[in-house]
């Protein structure tokens, strides 16, 4: 639902430039007259937080690839040189370490968001499907971005991940000697990983394009999933959105910013300041904290196919949550008895994060196998059912009477008051 551009170029430049690239009158119609929902709150902010965020990530991870060695015997040392040796080398590598943890805190934020007022249903499946590619490209990016400091728990993070694959039937040792590069881990497989870290950030880059054009096909969503009836449901982008979305950026940054120069090693594991040594294990291999829920799956299998294929399967059904929500109602402001089931389903994943970064042992292991089955029991069994025993609240009949209703129950709180 794109807004009608009224961009009028002044220039002679500028007409006959627009008249064959009309980028400018299409960033004006995106961007600045773009019709956004009145009604939107400040968790609608964070899919220009992502934006920005990728943009970081790929600005800070394009120098450090100019300083940076792939090689087994040589990585480590080429780390330390970019601490210590490149100007302002440290501060480049702590923007992007930290900049991966803080892309996930922003992106697992705009899942929850997307599943909390039901940004998924009709019509914005498409647009709910590239999110979730998009989600798995940054898994991967950020899986073997891990791998690259070559430190104790990048190398035995990569061989267990990759050792996953050789439980596929019939191709799984074939997938796993080409990721190695042969049948170890060692130097072709840390060239494959610095080569796909690399071109990974383009590809997210190029789907979130798509993801932004799917978005103003199918219109904004917003918090009480009603659909945009009239001009009085919407305000222009800019400069309503634009602010808010600017405020956002800056105080997301500053939670940033206290993680790059007060706790810069504070999300990593001091293990990875040891070189990769292939004879001496850790105690306890654990990811990143942003891949410890999925671990935690992944453990809780006893069969290692099983696990994989927990594993990729609570990923893969994010896609299917378009067809599996059976409510006709969007929001869970409206509904109050999913929106209890919801805090559930986000207390089981941080669960499940907390158990993942346990030793795989007694009761940690019976509680990760009773969180795995409420995961997946959210999405195959409560989202149907509750879409059709539940009873929601009445919905307003637009988006302007909603905010009028809000405004006037302010006003009538604060005349209480008074």
């Amino acid at each position: 639902m794109a807004g009608t551009s009224t961009y009028q170029p002044k220039s002679g430049f500028a007409k006959w430039f627009e008249a064959r690239l009309p980028i400018v009158g299409l960033v004006h119609s995106s961007f600045v007259v773009y019709p956004t929902p009145r009604n939107l709150n400040y968790w609608w902010t964070f899919g220009a937080i992502l934006s920005v965020m990728l943009g970081v990530q790929i600005i800070t991870g394009v120098v450090l690839a100019m300083h940076y060695t792939p090689h087994a015997t040589l990585a480590m040392g080429s780390v330390e040189h970019i601490m210590r040796d490149v100007n302002y080398g440290w501060l480049l590598r702590y923007l992007h370490a930290n900049g991966a943890s803080m892309f996930f805190v922003a992106v697992y934020v705009h899942i929850l968001r997307g599943m909390y007022y039901g940004s998924y249903k009709e019509p914005r499946e498409v647009l709910w499907i590239l999110g979730v590619i998009i989600f798995l490209l940054m898994m991967a990016t950020a899986f073997m971005g891990y791998v690259l400091p070559w430190g104790q728990m990048s190398f035995w993070g990569a061989t267990v991940i990759t050792n996953l694959f050789s439980a596929i039937p019939l191709v799984g040792e074939s997938i796993t000697t080409w990721l190695w590069g042969g049948f170890a881990i060692d130097n072709p497989t840390l060239n494959r990983f610095f080569s796909l870290h690399y071109l990974l950030p383009f590809m997210i880059a190029g789907v979130v394009i798509l993801h932004i054009w799917a978005l103003h096909v199918s219109g904004q969503n917003n918090p009480t999933g009603i659909d945009i009836k009239s001009k009085d449901d919407t305000v222009p982008f800019t400069p309503h959105a634009t602010i808010k979305d600017s405020f956002g950026i800056i105080c997301f940054f500053i939670f940033f910013a206290w993680f790059v120069f007060f706790l810069p090693n504070y999300l990593g594991h001091p293990d990875n300041y040891i070189p990769a040594d292939p004879l001496k294990t850790p105690a306890h291999i654990v990811p990143e904290w942003y891949f410890l829920p999925f671990y935690a799956i992944l453990r809780a299998i006893p069969s290692k196919l099983g696990g994989v294929i927990a594993m990729f399967s609570s990923i893969a059904i994010l896609i299917f949550i378009p067809w599996l929500d059976t409510s006709r109602v969007r929001s869970a402001t409206y509904r109050p008895l999913y929106r209890q089931f919801f805090w559930i389903f986000v207390a089981t994943g941080i669960g499940l994060g907390y158990l993942g970064s346990q030793p795989p042992e007694g009761i940690y292991v019976i509680a990760g196998r009773i969180l795995t089955f409420y995961y997946f029991a959210h999405f195959l069994l409560v989202m149907p059912l509750i879409g059709i025993l539940e009873r929601p609240k009445s919905v307003p009949s637009s988006i302007t009477e909603a905010v009028l209703a809000k405004t006037r129950s302010g006003h009538g709180a604060a005349e209480s008051k008074a």
